[in-house]
């Protein structure tokens, strides 16, 4: 191939994926195996991934790129800024409404992201062609397949991995979409990113749960975002009050970071947050039937963990904002016809009102056959909450 072709190739790449609304590109080398994929074999080793079973799964097939694709010989990082235009930890302080990830406060981030990559992954082919450089090929991933994003952002020059496992750049701190597109072509790589996060520990300080064993490492065990989206098993008692009002992801570790006093508003406008999601009234969400879920949400990455995982978030939530006029809300849903709702709703109405909850038990026992939510009616006579 022609190195100066694939080199005024590259900077097409990059020119293009800006004016497709990326903020940071790069090229990383798609030859040997990722550190990284030693490190996440330890984290499944360990148990850590939680019941996300789909990652002792493609374990094989994170270790390298050319696991995935025999045929890539470089692979063009690129990342989309999703910086928010306010302090996302602020709607901690304000219990009666419900605090979400500001990843997920609009349109599904996948879509956006997908689509510019897919342009993109067009026009570099056909690019490559017209410049004498022959037939090539092209993959695009978001998120979706066994890709190592951050490792491979890191690799391309986009920034470091932090010391919570997630990216981190100079110029946009931690809000960052990434997406990938796997090339036949060879194009020269860029220098990685280096380390910056020095002897703070921001971060690991922030986390309502401990879930930092150590720095980069994490337990998804113990994090609020695999608690309240990954997991379809009831939340251990020991996380629900540390979660707060955190009813879908929890941002502690991104917003804390001293990095993002380099960070930016989002400029893509299907990233800028939906107002009604900026802070939403726990009372509105408890009432949401599965069709107002899905009408609500429609658009939203929230939607797919389905109305009953997300309403029994809303429960501990609501739990913890010890505001008493959510007993009506809370004790209707007692009733409700999702067992994992109905647990929940026991365990707010204990913390809500304790008495109320002890009246209620021996006649909600009678009628309840569901094992999970009997033994959080069972709890309650323990005292435990």
């Amino acid at each position: 191939m022609s190195r100066a072709a694939l080199a005024s190739l590259k900077d097409f790449v990059g020119d293009d994926a800006r004016r497709l609304g990326f903020e940071a590109s790069g090229i990383a080398d798609a030859s040997g195996n990722l550190l990284a994929g030693e490190r996440l074999a330890e984290f499944v080793a360990e148990g850590r991934h939680g019941t996300m079973g789909w990652m002792p799964e493609t374990l094989d097939r994170r270790r390298s790129p050319r696991d995935l694709w025999p045929d890539v010989r470089s692979i063009v990082v690129l990342a989309m800024n999703y910086g928010p235009d306010e302090d996302p930890l602020e709607i901690l302080d304000r219990p009666e409404r419900g605090a979400i990830s500001v990843y997920a406060r609009h349109r599904d981030y996948h879509d956006v992201v997908k689509g510019r990559l897919k342009e993109l992954a067009g026009r570099l082919v056909a690019r490559a062609r017209t410049s004498g450089l022959g037939e090539h090929d092209a993959k695009v991933f978001v998120d979706t397949a066994p890709v190592m994003e951050k490792p491979l952002a890191e690799l391309a020059g986009l920034g470091w991995q932090g010391k919570h496992t997630n990216l981190l750049s100079r110029d946009f701190g931690s809000w960052l979409f990434l997406g990938s597109i796997f090339t036949t072509l060879d194009f020269q790589a860029d220098a990685p990113g280096r380390d910056r996060c020095g002897s703070c520990r921001a971060c690991l300080d922030a986390c309502p749960t401990n879930a930092f064993p150590a720095p980069y490492q994490l337990d998804a065990r113990r994090c609020i975002s695999y608690l309240t989206i990954e997991t379809k098993a009831v939340i251990p008692r020991e996380f629900r009050a540390a979660m707060g009002n955190r009813i879908y992801g929890c941002d502690d570790c991104l917003a804390v970071c001293p990095w993002n006093k380099f960070a930016q508003d989002a400029r893509e406008a299907k990233l800028i947050a939906r107002e009604d999601l900026k802070a939403p009234r726990l009372d509105g969400l408890l009432a949401l039937d599965d069709g107002a879920f899905r009408a609500f949400f429609s658009g939203s990455p929230i939607k797919r963990i389905g109305r009953d995982k997300f309403v029994s978030n809303c429960l501990i939530a609501a739990g913890n904002s010890r505001q008493r006029r959510l007993l009506p809300q809370v004790a209707a849903l007692l009733g409700d016809a999702a067992p994992l709702v109905r647990a929940m709703a026991v365990w707010a109405l204990c913390r809500l009102d304790r008495g109320e909850a002890l009246r209620l038990r021996a006649d909600a026992l009678d009628r309840e056959t569901d094992a999970m939510v009997r033994s959080e009616w069972h709890a309650l006579q323990k005292g435990r909450d």
